[in-house]
């Protein structure tokens, strides 16, 4: 536990949230980013990830069509999202007004 806490593992976190939507390859997620932050990050920046991922019994590999590998999330993963979901409540939800003030 622990990779999707820290600010480090923002990435980790999206891509948690992204799978726990649907199951998605590399390849998906990537587009799904870009299509997001109007950038599409590097197959070195998402891999490592989604492998630190896979390491931690966060995400599993399932059998699709071809060579493309998806991911879903396992139940460790399902927990994990969680666990990080309510840390980056209780870092960012309180900051509401700051960033409203920012934007008038």
């Amino acid at each position: 536990m622990g990779t999707c806490c820290d600010m480090r593992g923002f990435l980790s976190f999206i891509v948690l949230r992204l799978i726990s939507k649907k199951n998605m390859s590399g390849d998906e997620l990537r587009d799904e980013l870009a299509k997001r932050k109007g950038h599409k990050p590097s197959p070195g920046t998402i891999y490592p990830v989604l492998k630190a991922l896979s390491e931690n019994g966060f995400i599993q590999e399932i059998k699709s069509a071809g060579k493309i590998k998806q991911y879903r999330l396992t139940k460790n993963g399902i927990k994990e999202l969680e666990i990080a979901t309510r840390k980056f409540c209780e870092i960012f939800y309180d900051m509401e007004g700051e960033f409203g003030r920012c934007l008038k």
